[in-house]
């Protein structure tokens, strides 16, 4: 047999050996507000899928929007996916408002279930303030021209995806369907899979392919450990949590050094509030609410208010923390039982720990020199400016401006060196031995 025989021979034993990839759907869940967590979620899934070559992408949708720039990014992967891309909006009283909007059009089909909408996608700023009239004119044509780049390409209605831009619009199922926003209205998965197999689409690139969908077994994609982790933390309720949890951990470490525990978990927990703050948009106002929250507090230890200054800390606090984050979207703001249910613990634990502190530095010491102070014994001499007395079973040389007999019972005023200077207490005592 020849060198290319025996390697023919040779690919065709490895072709019979090595099972080819089994054709499956991916599926991927977003239940959540749009942010880069979630972005690069859909963009691992999707270069996924791209690698074990399957035969789509589901990516199933609730959410109420989210950030631009992830959006864009979602969008950017969806649009040069190689692997077909299906934007379903599900389970029925699921929305793809705003954000959303934009990545249900970006699909090479577009699914609804009964009993969602979507729409409502005009661009509002998520922490910048209001703008004036030019800029916001400017986002909302920049936002209008976005949409339509690849909705006509998709072969959709580009003049009613700009309404639910420009007009803020929504669509439910039916009116999408009616008014070629959307490609079908499906219940679930399965139900894809039936009733969009066969289905002819043009791709982006201008391929046109016919959709191989039925009897193909469901892969989800789950998220990884990370993912979830960051995920929930951008929750601004679980942020705020963290953050105020982490410094009362790095209070206790400083106030007593070495407890070690408290200052890992504190610094774990300031470390994740802070990556969590570096994405949403912070309002400084409420930032600075909540430190002068805390100065409120410790002020309540120092001074005589009553529980006054704690009560305004707390009101402080509880309006800092709702106005702490800066967005029109209810899902991105710390909600009211959150505020209310972490400040009166954080106000009651702070106000303890201060009071202990404050305590332990008025307290005199027990130890060394000054904890001699103050302390009783009984003079072994006669102390005529000097003598010998015995405290805590010491001998001790002692001095005392007026006489005092042997065998009184003397006080500690003053410790100079390896001398103490004594004085007499009212009553005779008896010698010590």
């Amino acid at each position: 047999m020849t060198r290319r025989g025996l390697g023919v021979a040779l690919l065709a034993i490895l072709a019979v050996a090595v099972p080819s990839a089994e054709a499956v759907v991916f599926t991927i869940d977003v239940d959540d507000v749009i942010h880069p967590v979630i972005a690069e979620y859909i963009t691992r899934a999707l270069e996924q899928a791209e690698e074990e070559r399957a035969t789509a992408v589901i990516i199933r949708m609730n959410t109420p929007g989210g950030f631009d720039a992830s959006m864009r990014e979602i969008i950017e992967q969806i649009l040069r996916s190689n692997t077909p891309v299906i934007v379903f909006v599900g389970p029925s009283g699921a929305r793809a408002a705003s954000a959303g909007f934009f990545i249900l059009l970006s699909g090479d089909l577009a699914v609804m279930a009964p009993g969602t909408n979507t729409g409502a996608a005009h661009p509002v700023p998520l922490g910048g303030g209001k703008l004036d009239e030019i800029m916001q004119q400017k986002v909302e044509n920049d936002a209008a021209a976005y949409i339509r780049s690849f909705v006509a390409q998709r072969g959709r209605n580009v003049e009613l995806a700009e309404k639910g831009v420009l007009e803020s619009r929504s669509f439910t199922e039916e009116e999408a369907q009616a008014g070629n926003l959307i490609d079908g209205i499906a219940q679930d998965l399965n139900e894809i899979l039936t009733k969009f197999d066969g289905r002819e689409i043009q791709r982006f690139d201008g391929e046109t392919i016919i959709l191989q969908l039925k009897n193909e077994p469901l892969k989800a994609i789950e998220m990884t450990a990370r993912q979830r982790v960051l995920s929930k933390v951008l929750n601004p309720n679980i942020a705020l949590i963290l953050g105020l949890i982490g410094l009362l951990g790095l209070y206790i470490e400083f106030s007593n050094p070495g407890l070690i525990f408290p200052g890992v978990a504190g610094g774990v927990c300031v470390f994740l509030a802070l990556v969590a703050f570096n994405i949403l948009p912070i309002n400084l106002l409420g930032v600075v609410l909540i430190l002068a929250a805390i100065v409120l507090f410790a002020l309540e230890v120092k001074v005589t208010s009553y529980g006054l200054l704690a009560s305004l800390g707390i009101a402080v606090m509880v309006l800092g923390s709702l106005i702490l984050i800066d967005s029109p979207l209810p899902e991105l703001r710390v909600k009211l039982i959150t505020a209310v249910g972490i400040t009166l613990p954080f106000a009651a634990i702070t106000i303890f720990l201060m009071r202990l502190v404050i305590l332990a530095h008025r307290n005199k010491s027990v130890t060394g020199k000054e904890g001699m102070v103050g302390e009783i014994g009984t003079a072994l001499t006669d102390i005529q400016s000097q003598g010998k007395v015995q405290v805590h079973g010491e001998i001790w040389q002692a001095s005392s401006p007026q006489p005092i007999e042997s065998g009184n019972r003397v006080r500690v005023v003053a410790v100079e060196g390896l001398n103490i200077q004594v004085a007499r207490v009212n009553g005779p005592g008896t010698n010590s031995s």
